[in-house]
């Protein structure tokens, strides 16, 4: 495995191919952003002038590529920066529920870590909401809801996340500007 250009890749050899499986820095959750199919060093010539065939891509385990690249130390180290900072942002959630209820700036908070948990990959990440702020999933469901309803959050149709709006910005550019102003 090696690190490169804001990524790393994982290296398989089949037949007299060499396959190189590239995923950029950050939590892996998923296959490859991209694969390279080029000739190994060792190839015989007759192998080459054929092409890569069909059998070659069957016989690729990107399983086993995931596997290694979720083992990088690159990726664990920016899984973790990354929980840290979406646990931060949860707790945030979590006491301006309890401070304020349902109000506008605890539906900016919500939706900006769910977000944030939907576009890096986190699996399921109503649950994990729900243990941050400590309510049950189906009370950040309808949390959800009526942030969409309210304009906060748009639908992504068949995903979890979506796209915060300019509301959510606003509001949450007032909780910067007060937190500085130590109100």
């Amino acid at each position: 495995m090696e690190a490169d250009d804001g990524g790393f890749e994982v290296t398989q050899q089949q037949g007299a191919w060499a396959v190189r499986m590239w995923w950029p820095m950050g939590p892996v959750n998923g296959g490859p952003q991209r694969i390279t199919i080029e000739p190994a060093e060792d190839a015989p010539a007759r192998e080459v002038v054929r092409g890569v065939s069909t059998t070659v891509l069957r016989r690729l385990d990107i399983a086993a590529a995931l596997k290694l690249a979720k083992q990088a130390p690159e990726a664990q180290r920016t899984l973790e920066e990354m929980a840290g900072k979406l646990n931060g942002m949860g707790e945030a959630a979590g006491l301006a529920l309890q401070r304020e209820g349902v109000s506008q700036r605890y539906l900016a908070l919500l939706v900006a870590t769910y977000t944030a948990m939907a576009d890096s990959g986190t699996p399921a990440p109503i649950p994990w909401l729900a243990r941050l702020i400590g309510r049950r999933p189906e009370t950040v469901k309808d949390h959800l809801k009526r942030a969409r309803r309210d304009g906060f959050l748009t639908t992504v149709a068949g995903k979890a996340g979506g796209e915060l709006t300019d509301r959510v910005e606003a509001v949450l550019e007032e909780v910067t500007e007060a937190g500085g102003h130590g109100g």
